[in-house]
């Protein structure tokens, strides 16, 4: 076994080069310089290995954003990666605090509201992440008022049928929609006597 540059080794069998893997496995499995690779070794540096591959793919996604628990697992299944090194990882992350559900839904129902999508569209996109109807009730809950949010579209764009249409097609409800286009509605002045 022999340190090569970025976090990898040298592994030999009967002082044969076999193949270069990441440190870490390597060291997890306990092999080491005149050690045997026997069937156990092997085995415990495949699960390791398998593993480690799904903390790469599963950081990978995580780096580029966030996403929920059902998410990550449907792209680990894509990249191949076992079942057990996929229930390890996911729970890996977890625990970590890297992969959390809760802090997902309320980003992404945020994000949504903010490009314009009512509450339909927003429970929809969120249910098809894999995340519960809980939480995605609460996430949706500490949104501000849909009612409010479609006044602001209808500030931006004016009001008529084309507004509406747009409105419906992001997925706000029929209330909000109707209450966005009255007139003197969302008005910030107030005339007293």
């Amino acid at each position: 076994m022999r340190a090569r540059p970025g976090g990898r080794v040298a592994v030999e069998l009967d002082g044969v080069p076999w193949r270069t893997l990441p440190a870490e496995p390597v060291l997890r499995a306990g092999v080491g310089v005149g050690r045997e690779l026997d069937r156990a070794t092997a085995r415990t540096l495949r699960r390791e290995l398998r593993r480690a591959e799904a903390l790469a793919v599963a950081g990978r996604s995580l780096r580029a954003h966030d996403v929920s628990a059902r998410g990550l697992a449907a792209q680990l299944e894509r990249a191949a990666v076992a079942p057990a090194a996929r229930a390890e990882a996911l729970a890996a992350l977890t625990s970590a605090g890297l992969l959390d559900d809760d802090r997902f839904v309320r980003r992404r129902a945020a994000v949504l509201a903010e490009r314009g999508y009512g509450n339909a569209a927003i429970a929809a996109d969120l249910e098809r992440q894999g995340v519960s109807a809980e939480l995605v009730g609460q996430a949706i809950g500490e949104l501000e008022p849909e009612a409010g949010r479609a006044r602001a579209i209808v500030r931006h764009r004016g009001s008529g049928p084309r507004t509406a249409r747009f409105l419906t097609g992001k997925g706000f409800e029929d209330d909000a929609v109707e209450a966005a286009l009255r007139p003197g509605e969302g008005d910030t002045a107030s005339y007293e006597s």
